[in-house]
């Protein structure tokens, strides 16, 4: 079988793609790419934060009025439609599963304190927690190093420093995983300006002599015991994916000094 049409549309090769590839290829050529999802959610015992098995269902699964994320709490079921941006949602979820589960156990909890705060005092809104685990789901890049001073280059915007000049520390020290899914989808049809929401995460040096599927189960484990202290948008430090040392070419001085996508920090006001 050659799986559904909008797969095609995936370069493979691309090196964004190299975390959740070895996740994707079984399921790329199964006759229903949704069921072969849930057999590997199985497969791996995967249970959200209530205990209920991890399933892919249709969109149609989702009952009207009820949210996507109080959904997937109360039913463990992950409504999924036919296209990249869920395929590459449900990716997600089999190659990170701790943080997802963590990320759907902190969307829960705010949706039932809104709405327990609405019953009582007529208050909406989804407030700064959940916008930020949003922008986590839909756009994070999560950022590995064991170089303090190289992740300090790239909170302070010194993109040319941190991305060229020490490119064979960055190469050594860092690694970078893309976790949004609405940010692979973006680079489906890569463009230069395409920019992550970088989430820190330090580790030793021992932590890149370790197997790649033991990389992934670490930093996994890492960040969903950060998330457990719950996350705000300035949690973030924005990183422009091309700019990724080896991601794209023609990466010499003048790209990185385009600074409609390399931006200097704003300076706090006093």
């Amino acid at each position: 079988m050659a799986g559904p049409p909008f797969l095609s549309e995936i370069d493979w090769r691309r090196p964004w793609l190299g975390t959740i590839e070895e996740t994707a290829r079984p399921l790329l050529h199964a006759d229903d790419w949704r069921d072969a999802l849930s057999l590997a959610a199985q497969v791996l015992e995967l249970r959200n934060h209530l205990g209920r098995p991890i399933r892919f269902v249709p969109q149609a699964s989702l009952p009207e009025g009820m949210s996507y994320e109080a959904f997937i709490s109360a039913s463990g079921g992950v409504p999924t439609r036919d296209n990249l941006h869920d395929f590459f949602n449900a990716l997600v979820w089999l190659t990170f599963p701790k943080i997802k589960v963590q990320l759907n156990a902190l969307q829960a909890a705010e949706i039932a304190r809104a709405q327990m705060q609405g019953a009582t005092h007529g208050g909406k809104g989804r407030g700064r927690v959940r916008d930020a685990a949003t922008l986590f789901d839909e756009n994070a890049a999560l950022l590995v190093t064991c170089n303090p001073g190289l992740l300090e280059a790239l909170q302070d915007h010194r993109w040319t420093e941190a991305l060229m000049t020490q490119r064979e520390c960055f190469w050594r020290d860092c690694h970078v995983s893309l976790f949004g899914h609405a940010l692979m989808e973006k680079l489906v049809r890569p463009y230069k300006a395409v920019t992550a929401h970088a989430w820190p995460v330090l580790v030793d040096a021992a932590f890149f002599r370790l197997p790649w599927t033991e990389r992934i189960d670490r930093i996994d484990d890492i960040v969903a015991k950060q998330l457990e202290a719950g996350l705000t948008s300035a949690d973030f430090t924005p990183l422009p994916v091309l700019g990724v040392p080896g991601w794209w070419e023609g990466q010499d001085a003048a790209f990185y000094a385009d600074t409609s996508v390399f931006r200097p920090k704003r300076q706090q006001r006093g």
